[in-house]
Parts: structure tokens; sequence; C-alpha cells
């Protein structure tokens, strides 16, 4: 039956090797880049993530502007998957701009859509049919995961880190064990070295 003696690794004894000090120590820091740090890291990534995609949306709704269109024909003969599930095809659009100028272009439209229906286009400082620009709730997923992101890959980094610390521990440990056993084997033994 194994007892376990809490905290002998910070404990004076003529037990205790060095590399049960670093091990130690290791541990403890460890904890503490796992459940402070990690988490800061995740917060400054989301932190400059949020301000990135705020100034992307920003910079969309500054250049993309929507139009209502009518639809006078479709293009796809079988509709596309678009984000969030809905399905839509390629269909010919046509609008009368402020000037009394008429446009056309091709752009998606829902998949129910019919022919003579009015759907809102979106449209670049060109003229070319582009996607709507980016949501608030867009924002808060990017935000959210590349700090959820950071937050893992710091702690898998620290963790990582820690493994190859107690591996190092461990080869130290053997060689000292070796090295012990290569002077008392001979005692017990009762061979020469």
């Amino acid at each position: 039956m194994r007892t376990r003696v809490r905290g002998w690794r910070w404990r004076r004894s003529p037990l205790r090797r060095r590399s049960d000090v670093v091990e130690a120590w290791t541990v403890l820091v460890v904890a503490v880049l796992v459940l402070v740090g990690a988490p800061l890291a995740g917060a400054a990534a989301a932190w400059w993530a949020h301000d990135e995609a705020r100034s992307v949306s920003a910079q969309q709704r500054a250049e993309r502007h929507r139009v209502r269109a009518e639809v006078v024909g479709t293009t796809d003969a079988l509709p596309s998957v678009q984000a969030g599930g809905q399905r839509a095809y390629r269909a010919t659009v046509r609008w009368t701009e402020p000037g009394g100028a008429t446009r056309t272009t091709t752009t998606r439209v829902p998949a129910d859509t019919r022919r003579g229906e009015v759907v809102d286009v979106w449209l670049d400082d060109q003229g070319r049919s582009v996607l709507p620009p980016v949501d608030g709730s867009a924002v808060w997923q990017h935000t959210l995961t590349i700090g959820t992101c950071a937050t893992g890959g710091a702690a898998l980094v620290v963790l990582f880190g820690h493994s190859l610390v107690r591996r190092v521990a461990l080869r130290r440990r053997m060689a000292e064990w070796d090295r012990a056993w290569a002077r008392t084997e001979p005692e017990w033994t009762h061979r020469r070295a």
C-alpha cells in the first residue's frame, strides 16, 4: 500500500534530489500560468480580435450599400448553400439608381425567390454584388473564437513545456539512481566494480 506525503518535495530531506525541487517549482509555475496566464492571454487576444473585427465591420459598412432590386432571371440550375444553411441561387437582378439609370448585376438570392420579386442586394462602390457587411453578432463570434483558441493554445503550450521539463527531470533522476546504484551495488552483492 502506498502512502502519499504531501509537499515532500518542498521539505528538507536527504532523499530529496535537485530534480524533485525543479519539478515542484515547475508544477507551481505551470499552475499559475494555466490558471492566470492562459486566461489573460486569451483576453488580450480577444480584445485585439474584437477591435480588428469592429474596424473591418465599420469599413465594410462604409464601402457597401443596400439596394432593393427586382429579380429578372435565374442563372443556376442547382442551389448552393450559404452561411446559416440557407439555399441560394445566382440570379440576375435589376434596380434603378437615384439618378434614374437602370443597373443590372448577378447576385445570390434565396432559393424560394421568384422572377419579379424584390430582394435586398448589397453592392460595393463599383456596383459589384458583395456579401452584406459583418454584423455585431459575427464580431462577437469572432472575438469569442479567437479568445477561446488563444486561451487553449496558451494552456497547451504551458502543459507541453511542463511535460518536457518532467521528461528531462526523469532522465536526470534515473541517471542519479544509476550512479547511486553503481556505488551501492558492489557492497550488496560483494562483487568488485
